[in-house]
């Protein structure tokens, strides 16, 4: 694919056309939401994007004026327990959540407001463990978008035992202490130093620094590790997902972005659900990305544009 054309943009400042505030779930939980309408008022679209586990906004503020700068009307949104949406924790650096369940109902009601207040098409993606939570969404029938983009998405743990045993043993330390607790210490799996953080997120030291700078900057950004909850739960939807029929049911076209050498997620597992997707584009990285291909460095990251861009052209029904 091509290269996408470069402009001068500042990563660490909110801009002044978008517009924060908060919308409220169905049971009143305030989610911190980033509006931001297409540079000459008429949007071609509009584009909802979920970050992954311990993300926020602030992270993808380059990438949201890429889609915005190409005629979309672009919505972000921080996950309940996460980012500038609370903490479902007493301990605010661990991430927490008893059934990702709750995260499909805020899908769902998030995507209907936004559907009923924003022009069409209506596109919708995410990053690891939103694209999981959207793919999931997809499946359930809970959002019905013309199309859906899944940018490394968290199909599948690095483990090197099947999802139902770690569901078994994620149960079993549930059981015997604090849900809420951290299952892991540092950095963003278990094992892994926080100096190594870096390379396995992104090659480009530039953007790795932003998001430091953003947790200086607004300490609410912050989080570290998930709890033995979160670990439960995302091996419970793991299974519900690889259940014959589910994946099948999916009847939005989807393009699927994958690093073959992610360090966080299962690779095979999303090029395995993808195959399973009746309508899935795949393109594979190699080597040259990591976890985070909106974030990586310009040759994989303008790549990853470029072909979400032809994509949308492709898939998605003109105004």
């Amino acid at each position: 694919m091509t290269d996408q054309p470069s402009f001068d943009f500042d990563r660490r400042r909110i801009p002044s056309g978008a517009v924060v505030d908060h919308v409220h779930a169905p049971d009143g939980w305030p989610l911190r939401r980033i509006r931001w309408t297409a540079p000459d008022g008429v949007p071609k679209g509009s584009l909802l994007f979920f970050g992954g586990r311990g993300d926020h906004f602030e992270k993808y503020l380059e990438t949201f004026e890429d889609w915005r700068r190409r005629g979309w009307q672009v919505t972000s949104i921080d996950w309940r327990g996460q980012g500038g949406s609370g903490r479902m924790a007493a301990n605010p650096n661990v991430g927490h959540i008893d059934d990702f369940a709750i995260w499909i109902d805020d899908i769902a009601h998030l995507f209907g407001q936004w559907q009923g207040e924003s022009a069409g098409p209506h596109v919708i993606a995410g990053h690891s463990m939103g694209g999981h939570l959207l793919l999931r969404a997809l499946a359930e029938q809970r959002v019905a978008p013309d199309a859906a983009i899944l940018v490394a998405p968290m199909l599948g743990f690095l483990a090197p035992y099947p999802d139902w045993l770690g569901e078994k043993v994620a149960g079993l330390m549930c059981r015997i202490g604090d849900p809420a607790r951290p299952a892991w210490k540092i950095s963003e799996k278990p094992g892994s130093p926080l100096a190594a953080r870096r390379q396995l997120l992104t090659h480009d030291a530039a953007r790795y620094d932003d998001e430091q700078w953003w947790h200086e900057a607004v300490p609410e950004t912050l989080l570290g590790p998930g709890s033995w909850g979160w670990v439960r739960a995302a091996y419970t939807s793991f299974l519900k997902m690889a259940q014959p029929g589910v994946l099948e049911s999916v009847n939005a076209p989807v393009l699927m972005l994958v690093a073959r050498h992610d360090g966080l997620v299962s690779s095979k597992a999303a090029i395995r659900d993808a195959a399973r997707l009746p309508d899935c584009t795949l393109h594979v990285y190699g080597r040259e990305a990591a976890h985070e291909l909106l974030r990586e460095a310009d040759g994989v990251r303008n790549d990853a544009l470029a072909r979400i861009d032809a994509f949308l052209d492709r898939v998605v029904p003109q105004r």
